[in-house]
Parts: structure tokens; sequence; C-alpha cells
């Protein structure tokens, strides 16, 4: 069995509650707003269509990798930038994400969160994959 630390149940606790946020944010992304939808409230904000379909898939490929425990610094840092992006896209509407629209508050914080879990790595229970240990090594 192996020993973990409280670092280590730390980081297992920021992972999950992350990966959990990411999907759930891609999927309402998908299933409420809808694709369309998405795509349109993207190119509302002058940024390229096709920047929504990749947030989606970082939302929901990011999150379900922080689940697992896969890949965990190297994915931390594009999400950091997803949550950055969200900062802006919410900026006008004030500091409060209870505003109407939402504020940039949740997503900075949720920002930092992010930037924590990719200090701290995959932390306790992550699915252990040889090929993806040898090749990332000490970064997985």
């Amino acid at each position: 069995m192996t020993d973990y630390s409280s670092s280590d149940y730390a980081a297992f606790i920021l992972r999950i509650a992350s990966g959990i946020l990411f999907i759930a944010h891609g999927l309402m992304k998908v299933f409420i707003f809808t694709i369309p939808g998405t795509v349109a409230f993207f190119e509302s904000l002058g940024l390229p269509g096709f920047v929504a379909y990749l947030t989606i898939l970082a939302e929901l490929g990011g999150g379900i990798a922080l689940l697992l425990g896969l890949a965990v610094r190297p994915i931390s840092l594009p999400l950091v930038g997803v949550l950055l992006g969200a900062s802006w896209a919410h900026s006008g509407n004030g500091w409060a994400f209870a505003s109407a629209g939402g504020g940039w508050e949740f997503p900075v914080f949720w920002a930092v969160v992010q930037v924590t879990v990719g200090i701290l790595g995959r932390g306790a229970f992550a699915l252990r994959l040889p090929i993806v240990d040898r090749t990332l090594g000490q970064f997985a």
C-alpha cells in the first residue's frame, strides 16, 4: 500500500473538484447553451468560432484527465488559459460571479486553484499508466 502525505490528499481533492467542474462546464456548453449557441457567444466576444470548440474540448478532455489523474501537470497549464479567457469574457460584468452574466471572481479563483493543481501534481489515487509516466517523468 502506498503511503500518501497530506499534500497528496490535498492534490487529489483539488484535482477531482476541478475535474468535475471542467466536465460540468463543458457539458453545459454542449447541452444547455448548445454548441451553436456557444459558438455564437464566442463570436459575439470577437473570438473566432473555432475557439468555442477548442474550449469545449479542453473542458471535457481536461476534466476527464484530471479525474483520472493523467498528465495532470501538462494538462493544467492550458486549462489555466481557458480560465483566464473566461475571466476576460466575464470581466465586463463586474467582480462578483453572482452579477448578471457572471463576474470574473470565480474564474480567477479557479485559475489559481488550477495553478495549484499543476504545482502539486496528480496526488493520491491517480491512474498510473507506464507510457505516460515514462514519457512525462516528473511532469506527469
